[in-house]
């Protein structure tokens, strides 16, 4: 019988999800201006978009094809 030899690698496999949520507009999500007027702060309706995204309950859909690719790092199987 012929010796069989291998190599191993490590792989990652990404899927990317998608969800659309509504953030409600309150008054921490505005800054004031010097001329008196208020701006949407849009970093912070962003992370109130990331938390509403963290909750159990937003429903999440699968967009495109998983892509699998060599991880950076490869290290030995464990």
């Amino acid at each position: 019988m012929a010796k069989a030899f291998s190599v191993s690698g490590r792989l990652q496999r990404v899927t990317t999800e998608t969800a659309h949520v509504s953030v409600p507009l309150s008054q921490e999500l505005f800054h004031s201006n010097p001329d008196g007027s208020e701006t949407i702060d849009g970093e912070k309706v962003i992370a109130a978009a990331i938390a509403l995204g963290r909750h159990p309950a937003t429903r999440w859909s699968v967009e495109g094809e998983v892509v699998i690719t060599p991880h950076p790092l490869q290290t030995p199987p464990q």
